[in-house]
């Protein structure tokens, strides 16, 4: 395989995704820096196809990042290849506003596979090539230049492996007729609207015990406000308001902005400056929540009594024994709101009761709560068996 140099200009940048856009298959990955600021800071983008690799970067001047871009988002024929590419597709969403498509994640395929729920990317070129990465550069600051030798050949390691362990995954994905399983997970995953940042949605990532209207009313205002305040400051949304504060205040509401000093994890000086009259302002302004955003009991997930929680138990434990069985990650079968359902009595609208989840784990897991299966142990070994 041919590793180029640091692409930093758009004319070698455009020729290379020219040539690589002709390949069926790609694998992608970036290096970004998020712990001080809201919105990630891509720092370096790394592509391969099975003949050639480069490290692109994004913080070259006047660079031109279309090509690479299109290529990503708007190029159907190319298959785009992640490893725990949550995060990578995050930072391409917010470029560009869409993601990257079709694609396809070795960490979701591991799990199919039986190397467990979250493979770690050094752990599958372990296990896939027999290799033993160099883990020196992990805690590169990527965003300052220059980027020495070693950081760049540490981040291209992350594509020019891949490359090489997709087509060998996909080959025992069709040995073992598991291929059809991830389709769901890669479009999950792949759906735009799981990486937009709404601020009239963002109280629904805060945890708060009252469902009242007027609560949570103020729990929406204010979770919008700290939304906007950090997309404009660029900063995270805990050094901003942390999320148990925001909770205090809407469930307890200060009457003026002098009682903002007396509110436990905000400073002092809020009782006197701007963000402190902004945050006032938006209380001042919240509505109640409507009756059509009201979280409700999901009608097919009712609430489990105590019989119905043993019931889930089991139906875990069940889950425990298929995984073993076909030797697939638990978390790919079946998620724990479909199994609390289905112990509650709920047989529509669950994913265990459809296509191959159903086949592998649905079947069983109805008949065992319904009576015509049991546990048993064999010889020392946990199996199920049917009833008379």
């Amino acid at each position: 395989m041919q590793i180029h140099p640091l692409i930093t200009d758009s004319k070698t940048l455009s020729d290379f995704c020219a040539r690589i856009a002709k390949s069926p298959y790609i694998a992608v990955d970036t290096e970004f820096m998020r712990e001080n600021s809201y919105w990630p800071e891509l720092c370096l983008v790394q592509v391969a196809d099975p003949k050639e690799a480069a490290a692109i970067d994004p913080k070259a001047p006047g660079l031109d990042m279309t090509p690479l871009l299109d290529l990503l988002v708007n190029n159907e024929d190319v298959l785009k290849v992640f490893h725990a590419g949550g995060q990578d597709i995050e930072i391409v969403h917010n470029l560009t506003g869409k993601t990257p498509h079709p694609m396809f994640d070795t960490q979701i395929a591991a799990m199919a596979l039986g190397l467990g729920e979250q493979i770690g990317y050094g752990n599958l070129v372990d296990a896939w090539m027999g290799v033993v990465l160099d883990k020196g550069a992990r805690f590169t600051d990527w965003a300052r230049r220059p980027l020495d030798k070693r950081q760049i050949d540490y981040a291209i390691g992350d594509v020019t492996y891949l490359i090489q362990i997709f087509p060998k995954m996909l080959e025992e994905l069709r040995k073992t007729g598991r291929g059809d399983w991830l389709d769901q997970e890669m479009e999950r995953i792949s759906d735009p609207s799981h990486y937009e940042n709404d601020p009239q949605q963002a109280w629904q990532r805060v945890r708060i015990a009252s469902k009242k209207a007027d609560v949570l009313g103020r729990l929406k205002a204010l979770a919008a406000w700290r939304e906007i305040e950090a997309q404009d400051k660029n900063l995270p949304r805990g050094r901003i308001v942390k999320d148990e504060t925001l909770a205090d205040i809407a469930s307890h509401p200060p009457r003026t902005q002098e009682d903002l000093g007396k509110v436990r994890g905000l400073s002092a000086t809020w009782r006197t400056n701007d963000i402190g009259a902004r945050l006032m302002n938006a209380l001042a302004r919240h509505q109640p929540l409507g009756k059509d955003e009201m979280p409700e009991r999901d009608p097919k997930r009712p609430g489990l009594g105590k019989d119905g929680a043993l019931v889930a138990d089991l139906l875990k434990l069940l889950l425990k024994i298929r995984s073993r069985d076909i030797n697939v990650a638990a978390r790919l079968i079946a998620r724990t709101d479909d199994i609390d359902a289905l112990a509650a009595g709920v047989r529509e609208g669950l994913s265990i009761l459809e296509g191959w989840r159903y086949e592998q784990f649905g079947r069983d897991a109805v008949d065992l709560v319904e009576g015509r299966m049991a546990f048993a142990v064999k010889n020392g070994r946990l199996k199920m068996t049917r009833t008379e």
